[in-house]
């Protein structure tokens, strides 16, 4: 009973590896293509973490990861800062375009529609 718990433990370690691995690749993807990133890590409940990430362009993304612990995991493999809070100068430098506008006015009761 005991090698059959020690196997699961491994393949799921196993299993976070690679999904960290994964994530790491898309961070450093995302960095590459925006002149390096900054992150944020956010816990979202039974659904994991959320990775905001910021490129030195001012575009913004985000990816999530199956716990806090894999999304740590990923973002110091891609070696990019991460904030404690998404606040700040590190919400500052977010650029928002007339899409992110029209969406958030389109929400509001009388607002544009998002078309």
């Amino acid at each position: 009973m005991a090698e059959t718990q020690q196997a699961d433990d491994t393949k799921q370690a196993a299993r976070a590896e690679r999904r960290a691995a994964k994530l790491a690749k898309e961070i450093g993807s995302f960095a590459k293509e925006h002149g390096g990133a900054e992150g944020q890590i956010a816990y979202i409940g039974e659904r994991g973490a959320r990775i905001a990430l910021v490129g030195q362009d001012g575009e913004w993304g985000n990816l999530v990861a199956p716990s806090v612990a894999i999304a740590e995991e990923a973002v110091k493999k891609a070696g990019i800062e991460t904030h404690e809070e998404f606040d700040g100068d590190f919400a500052a430098k977010v650029k928002t375009g007339r899409y992110e506008w029209t969406r958030m006015a389109g929400i509001q009761i009388g607002g544009p529609k998002n078309t």
